[in-house]
């Protein structure tokens, strides 16, 4: 029997660590890989010498993959395999201007959605019933296999004390890294808890900086392409909306939010900077009513939780393979976005 081939096609550097348990499994079933970094924003640094990149969309065409899997909104159509979605996050709540989740809108561009529980599961499928033009399995999501599987590697804890994750999101209109700055500044100052910062890699640069020089005995910035360890690490996360607060959640840790929008019972929120020592407090507390509610919240957001997720994408990717696109229609032609992928990508073969 043949190999299977399976491209990753990336643009960001959170995408290695999404991607990479799916890749576990597929070698270790003996099948193929090969990345395609498409962009300035993803950096070849953080490929591993035993990876096998693609370095030109012509190369890519010709090695002819069976599947490709995307954590972001757009693939070409003219790289061969069946396309599909494995999402770069969760859907935090963020909406645009006119109420819009963009989580939601489809670019036609995927054959398969592999979603990561009811919440998501349900809006695809309404999507799918009305497009008719991809598949929607719930698989979970690849990404947190590592979370769910016992390694206590991944553990790192200096010393006894409490560690608070802060987490922020990049968009100036929901980030809260800038007004918590000084907060943040005097409770590291004060060695009762022990701080870790990682921001969104788009963040400001500036802000960035500003919190490099924070870093003390007390306070760490990291920069990185896996947040997982760290999310094992900590024992409460500061955040705003980004997405990562529901991987956080997902271990049953709390999270305290500053000035998040959505209202959830399974967060501490707070809309005062001079009420976050006290919500923290509160978190690390770990109140019997917040847990029960991350625990239903969770559960509706991704209820697998036994480490398996990438097993279920492949053998959703390999039914399509097998079996073919039946029973789905032909795809919109989307002039406009494939004539601007071909010309990101320097490409107008036919």
């Amino acid at each position: 029997m043949s190999k299977k081939r399976y491209l990753f096609y990336i643009s960001q550097n959170y995408s290695y660590a999404i991607l990479r348990p799916l890749q576990k499994i597929i070698l270790a079933r003996g099948d193929e890989v090969r990345w395609f970094l498409m962009g300035d924003q993803v950096a070849d640094k953080f490929l591993k010498s035993t990876e096998q990149r693609l370095l030109t969309i012509e190369e890519t065409i010709r090695w002819q993959p069976h599947a490709v899997f995307v954590p972001g909104n757009v693939v070409p159509s003219f790289i061969p395999g069946v396309k599909v979605a494995v999402f770069h996050g969760f859907d935090s709540g963020k909406v645009d201007s006119l109420g819009r989740s963009d989580h939601f809108n489809i670019r036609d561009c995927f054959d398969l959605y592999c979603t990561q529980g009811p919440e998501s599961t349900e809006p695809f499928q309404r999507l799918a019933k009305k497009h008719g033009t991809f598949k929607v399995v719930e698989t979970g999501w690849p990404t947190l296999d590592p979370l769910f599987k016992p390694d206590d590697s991944m553990i790192k804890k200096r010393d006894d004390r409490p560690v608070i994750l802060f987490c922020s999101t990049f968009s100036p209109r929901f980030s809260c890294a800038e007004v918590v700055y000084d907060k943040v500044k005097q409770l590291s100052q004060d060695s009762q808890w022990r701080w870790i910062v990682q921001f969104h890699p788009k963040m400001n640069r500036d802000i960035v900086e500003k919190y490099k020089q924070l870093e003390n005995d007390n306070l760490s910035f990291v920069e990185t392409d896996d947040v997982l360890p760290l999310l094992k690490e900590a024992d409460v996360m500061l955040c705003d909306t980004s997405s990562v607060l529901i991987m956080f959640l997902l271990q049953g840790k709390p999270v305290v939010t500053f000035n998040n929008k959505t209202n959830w019972s399974h967060l501490l929120n707070v809309n005062d900077v001079k009420d976050l020592e006290i919500a923290i407090e509160q978190a690390l507390g770990r109140p019997s009513e917040l847990l029960d509610n991350i625990q239903r919240y969770c559960t509706r957001i991704h209820p697998n939780r036994d480490g398996c997720s990438s097993e279920r994408v492949l053998a959703a990717t390999d039914e399509l393979i097998d079996n073919g696109l039946i029973g789905l229609k032909c795809k919109p032609l989307n002039i406009f976005r494939n004539l601007k992928m071909r010309k990101i990508l320097g490409y107008w073969k036919l």
